[in-house]
């Protein structure tokens, strides 16, 4: 597909340099073409590119190869539909004048565009809200830019009134407050959070009222940013492992399966057989636990607390299945670039079959109590509505881009480790509400478990770690006896795996939607970029647009049923 693929872009686009990266097609464009070329890419029926995956920039200032121009911007988007993938690059001659924005393309060019600005200082022009989105409002400097010091840190002193940004919106949605005066009715200003149990986590929702009935919204986030992507770059690629698990701690495996996936893709390496079947095992373990955290949280915002016990002490029960395998309960670093970091302990499938026969109760039994509750049907159906084609423009992905109708799981459209094998359905919504958003959770869950019995059945034995000492370290016994393998280990542990120059993008079905690593490899042990595609943030970014015109309690269930984590989210 990708040559035929390459073929037509090539053709369509004669200025542009047309390539195959892996699964992708990279399209390099000039800055005057940049508009042009992605609106024919998401408008034209040849393409029809209507999901914009993610944005992120490069800084080739210390990069080994000379770059023309020190900046480069990269807009990763899609045609769910063919599961076209299509990377279209463009030189910065200038990082104040920018490059122009995509916004009246795709909603979540908004976010996205915010983060490049905030983190290497360019512009978008036009773009309706430039401001900074991870890092506070009084930070100075763009921290991944090469010549910004790792250890630089800055406090914030003061809170953002966001006074112009809740304006604004208002004034997009159509509301006027003078005329709301007027009539003896006033707009109240509203923050919940960052400090409140019902954002879950450090998020401030700012809303504009009437009465308990939402005008406007508008959102601050970056409170838990930890430097995910700038400390990658100072480590090797083992190394990055455990700062994956922090990403989304509900599924922490998956991020580590996700990440190594991606390396793995550019060093073309094909893992065992075994380790596959181990990775898939766990994804859907995990994907089971993440889903049953967000349905927990959200059924205690409904004031379901029985049924938040149902759900979380089997969640709880199933920690001992991992400690007893990872040596860790939450966050695991389970993976290792070539396999896994050890194999399963013996007995171990009689205990996770136990496992799910636990979780299997816990879900009929909350099902039981909400399948058919009014109050629940009440509170979830028809609130908080988002379209198909509103959730694509958004970027969202997985369950909540499904409970909006659309079928996309990259499990199915994508497939890697044999889930084209694997006999499972991908359950879609079809009014895109709270209640879809909530329910086809519940059916995903029994899905990942019959995904889990078929690769249970059919996991073949033989070794979990690629036979390479370029890669996986060696067995104890050679790092002991001799003087080759403990050479062998020692750059391994120090150098890391040296993987091969060049850029590419990879991504993974997590329980959230699509997890994507760009990376920018120079040649050695540590990658010279490394930028995470988070599915939260651009789900948060279509969040005003889901609660506007709902009420207060309307969108607190909703921040539970979309699942928003913190450490995801901000990185």
């Amino acid at each position: 597909m990708n040559t035929t693929a390459l073929e037509n872009l090539q053709a369509a686009f004669p200025d542009a340099t047309c390539k195959v990266v892996l699964n992708s097609v990279v399209v390099e464009v000039q800055p005057e073409n940049l508009e042009n070329t992605l609106g024919r890419l998401k408008n034209e029926q040849d393409f029809n590119c209507g999901l914009l995956v993610d944005i992120t920039a490069i800084d080739y200032l210390e990069y080994p190869q000379q770059q023309e121009r020190r900046f480069h911007v990269v807009y990763t988007l899609r045609n769910w539909k063919t599961n076209l993938l299509v990377q279209v690059r463009t030189p910065v001659t200038d990082a104040e004048e920018g490059i122009p924005t995509a916004t009246h393309l795709w909603e979540s060019a908004n976010w996205g565009e915010r983060e490049v600005y905030d983190q290497y200082g360019i512009h978008f022009q036009g773009h309706p809200d430039l401001r900074r989105i991870l890092n506070h409002w009084q930070f100075e400097g763009h921290p991944l830019r090469k010549d910004y010091p790792i250890e630089k840190g800055q406090i914030c002193f003061d809170t953002d009134r966001m006074e112009n940004a809740i304006r604004a919106r208002l004034v997009k949605n159509g509301v006027d407050e003078t005329t709301m005066k007027d009539i003896n009715t006033e707009v109240m200003f509203l923050n919940i959070g960052p400090s409140h149990p019902a954002t879950h986590g450090a998020i401030r929702l700012l809303v504009a009222l009437d009465g308990e009935t939402i005008l406007a919204n508008v959102n601050e986030v970056g409170y838990l940013h930890r430097g995910f992507e700038k400390t990658a770059e100072q480590r090797t690629y083992n190394q990055i492992v455990p700062l994956t698990d922090r990403l989304n701690y509900c599924s922490s495996m998956m991020n580590n399966i996700a990440y190594v996936k991606a390396v793995e893709s550019w060093l073309g390496i094909e893992i065992t057989e075994r380790a596959k079947f181990m990775r898939v095992v766990l994804s859907e373990f995990y994907r089971v636990l993440d889903h049953m955290v967000c349905l927990a949280a959200a059924l205690v915002d409904m004031g379901g607390l029985t049924n938040y016990w149902y759900l979380y002490n089997e969640k709880e029960a199933a920690y001992d299945f991992i400690s007893r395998l990872t040596g860790a309960r939450l966050t695991s670093s389970f993976t290792r670039v070539g396999g896994m970091y050890r194999d399963f302990y013996d007995g171990w499938q009689d205990d996770l079959e136990a496992h799910i026969r636990g979780l299997e109760k816990g879900m009929g039994d909350t099902l039981k109590l909400v399948d058919t509750n009014r109050i629940v049907h009440e509170r979830t159906q028809g609130v908080c509505v988002i379209s198909a084609e509103s959730a694509l423009s958004y970027g969202m992905t997985g369950p909540t881009l499904r409970a909006s109708g659309v079928p996309y799981d990259l499990r199915k459209d994508a497939p890697y480790y044999n889930y084209d094998s694997f006999d499972f359905a991908v359950p879609v919504g079809s009014n895109g509400d709270i209640y879809d958003r909530f329910m086809i959770r519940f059916y995903e869950m029994f899905e990942s478990i019959k995904i889990i019995r078929q690769a249970l059945k059919d996991i073949p034995e033989g070794p979990i770690n690629v036979v390479d000492s370029q890669i996986s370290l060696p067995p104890k016994k050679q790092v002991y006896g001799n003087i080759e393998g403990l050479a062998n280990h020692f750059k391994l542990i120090f150098e890391g795996v040296k993987v091969p120059q060049g850029e590419w993008y990879d991504s993974f079905e997590a329980a959230n939607g699509e997890l994507g690593f760009h990376f920018v490899s120079d040649g050695s042990g540590t990658p010279y970029k490394l930028k995470v595609r988070p599915p939260c943030f651009y789900t948060m970014g279509a969040f005003a647009k889901m609660v506007e015109g709902n009420m207060i309690a309307d969108a607190v269930i909703n921040l539970s049923c979309i699942n928003i984590i913190g450490g995801e989210l901000d990185r």
